[in-house]
């Protein structure tokens, strides 16, 4: 499965601060649990990505 590939799977995310200092991302889809950690370095790097991604996609629906 790629990026462009669809998917029926749900997921839940969530996002938030560790009692130490990290910033976590938590996957839950069936039976799967997924918790990411990253720097909050890393956790600026990601976001920008996402809107970066999020405004090619934007432009991409006019």
């Amino acid at each position: 499965m790629g990026i462009n590939s669809e998917s029926n799977i749900e997921a839940n995310l969530q996002i938030g601060p560790t009692d130490q200092g990290m910033v976590r991302l938590y996957i839950e889809a069936q039976d799967l649990e997924i918790p990411m950690d990253f720097t909050p370095e890393e956790a600026e790097e990601i976001a920008t990505e996402i809107v970066a991604a999020a405004k090619i996609a934007a432009g991409r629906k006019s």
